[in-house]
């Protein structure tokens, strides 16, 4: 291709490397809505209604909001809006979207890592959820006093016996008895055997998942729909009748106030970032591969704000509920609300069962509750798995290509998954569990969005043409966006990454019970495993490359011929890709099997 020619593929990259391109069409979403619903549904999660709220309550309420509001602006938003424009103007998954630059492939590899591990333990929430469910068909309660197994527990417990607010309630007896038979084990060495009611309900959710990816974001877009949507409704009323309870103004009042002497503690901070790219799932993979599915011209920043201020509110929003909750248990019991229920898991399967059994029409509203913590939970891991299929299918085209070949390589998927998952549903599994929720979304994710972050601000260019074109329309004008990304976002990931690693070797443990040392080891090697595919690939890299280390690497930097290849058939104008820096030639281009309908463009004197 020559430097004076109008006519130019969409594809800019070095000359000498073959172009495959790919004859499927690739899919995309039935509408501009359904992909709105999906990202809000990915990201408005258990992370939303769970995580939010105990984060908030571990590190002393109001104060959390001040970190975590500056992470959202600082990094969350500028990183949301870089990782869907990358998927979408590449029309291509996490993996194969990196032959813009071909140094940092491992970037996708260790996405696709992080994703595997957030799978593995995410769906047995929706398991604990599903065990719930089917329990609140009984009337009363199973963990309410007015069922006749609890008389003794609920006799025992009164006012005067629970003032140091440590005696067992039915819920907690549930909990740890009847869901997780956690008397049973003594630690991470100590698993026990399969908890089957659990280990049913596991198979049930997988199931449920490979249906809803069955027909791909054809059917996962119709289904969001319901699962996206629901779960608000359900929170509107809790927030409502929360705020009618005795005692809940004193839970908001926790919830608000800032204890100004916590922004001094390293952990706030990185609780902040770990909860900010926790709930926008960024550096996952989801959120690109399903960008990936979009029309190139969608407007990329009109999306990035409504998705990002819809999950920030929600989980604003979200502690009303569970502190106005929390602030009517401890009227009842006589104790502060910071001593009322324990964090973690506990906070989602103790505290709102707990304070369900107080209300009016329990059972209704405990079916409720369970039914919107299964949606939120349905919806995320459909973003999790989207990033893991996209990314493989993108890899084998083949795969993609027949239906019967994708079908069995999801299903192999699930059923893989659920075969790991078993380990977390023994009496032991919520040490597990712990680990691999403390360390999958820790430092190896920081790593891995800090080099994405520097690689496309650096080594791809920000202002890049093809890149700042139609779906950065305004990008020249938000200086605060390139800013973030060259130097604030840089600078406040490698900030986050030192306590990102203190704080779980430090402070790792599930109540009373204190992870070993080569537990918290094992935990640093999942979060290792997922950053070190940057470095090993990036070597994949500059070994494949001839020349000179210098000349290898300025190689290795550069896009593919075959880069954006996948996206013929968007209309565009050739102008859109024109940079003659980007083209070293000439080079001979020879395409076979394509629809040229789909390729032609006026360039005023010939077609």
């Amino acid at each position: 291709l020559k430097k004076n020619q109008s006519f130019i593929m969409n594809f800019v990259g070095r000359a000498g490397d073959p172009i495959v391109a790919n004859t499927t069409p690739r899919e995309q979403w039935g509408g501009k809505y359904e992909f709105l619903l999906s990202c809000i549904g990915y990201c408005v999660g258990l992370g939303n209604v769970w995580r939010f709220p105990y984060l908030c309550y571990r590190n002393g309420g109001g104060v959390f909001l001040i970190p975590y509001f500056i992470m959202l602006f600082v990094a969350g938003v500028p990183l949301f809006l870089m990782e869907l424009s990358l998927g979408q103007y590449g029309a291509a998954g996490p993996i194969t979207v990196w032959k813009c630059c071909p140094l940092l492939k491992g970037i996708g590899i260790g996405m696709l890592c992080v994703s595997t591990l957030v799978c593995l333990y995410y769906n047995v929430i929706i398991a604990w959820t599903f065990y719930y469910l089917g329990s609140s068909f009984q009337s009363p309660l199973p963990w309410s006093c007015d069922a006749i197994a609890n008389a003794a527990v609920c006799s025992n417990n009164t006012a005067g016996n629970s003032s140091s607010g440590r005696a067992r309630t039915p819920t907690e007896i549930f909990w740890n008895e009847n869901v997780l038979g956690l008397v049973n084990s003594e630690g991470l060495h100590d698993p026990g055997p399969v908890r089957w009611p659990l280990a049913l309900c596991l198979l049930a959710a997988w199931i449920i998942i490979f249906l809803c990816m069955l027909k791909g974001i054809r059917s996962s877009g119709k289904v969001v729909y319901v699962t996206a949507t629901f779960p608000y409704f359900v929170l509107i009323v809790l927030i409502i009748r929360g705020a009618t309870l005795e005692g809940s103004l004193q839970g908001i009042a926790f919830y608000l106030t800032p204890d100004w002497a916590r922004l001094a503690s390293a952990q706030v901070w990185s609780d902040a970032a770990s909860q900010i790219f926790y709930s926008l799932g960024i550096g996952v993979g989801g959120l690109l591969s399903m960008a990936s599915y979009n029309k190139f011209d969608n407007n990329v920043i009109r999306d990035t704000i409504i998705i990002t201020t819809g999950n920030c509110c929600t989980s604003f929003f979200a502690g009303f509920a569970i502190f106005s909750i929390l602030g009517h248990m401890a009227w009842r019991k006589g104790v502060s609300v910071g001593e009322v229920a324990d964090t973690g898991p506990g906070l989602a399967f103790v505290a709102y069962p707990e304070a369900l059994a107080l209300l009016p029409g329990s059972v209704f509203w405990s079916i409720m509750f369970f039914l919107m913590l299964f949606m939120l939970g349905v919806d995320t891991l459909f973003g999790n798995m989207e990033g893991i299929t996209t990314a493989v299918l993108d890899e084998f085209p083949q795969l993609r290509q027949n239906n019967l070949h994708k079908s069995l390589f999801l299903g192999s998927l699930c059923f893989g998954f659920y075969l790991m998952g078993l380990l977390l549903v023994t009496e032991g599994g919520i040490y597990w569990f712990t680990l691999i929720d403390s360390f999958s979304t820790s430092f190896g994710l920081i790593i891995i969005t800090l080099f994405m972050c520097i690689g496309i601000s650096f080594f791809y260019g920000i202002s890049y043409r093809s890149f700042k074109s139609r779906i950065s329309l305004f990008l020249s004008l938000l200086i605060y966006f390139k800013a973030c990304w060259c130097f604030f976002t840089p600078f406040l990931l490698m900030v986050s990454l030192h306590s990102s690693v203190k704080t779980p070797l430090t402070s790792l443990k599930y109540g009373s019970y204190v992870f070993p040392l080569w537990g918290k080891a094992l935990g640093v090697c999942m979060g290792a495993t997922c950053c070190l595919q940057i470095l090993i690939w990036a070597i994949v890299a500059i070994c494949k490359e001839t020349g000179t280390l210098k000349h290898r690497f300025q190689k290795a930097i550069r896009p593919l011929n075959s880069w954006r290849v996948n996206n013929l058939n968007s209309t565009i104008t050739p102008a859109e890709y024109m940079d003659s820096e980007r083209v070293e030639g000439p080079f001979t281009v020879t395409l076979t099997d394509l629809d040229f309908h789909a390729m032609t463009w006026d360039t005023g004197s010939q077609t």
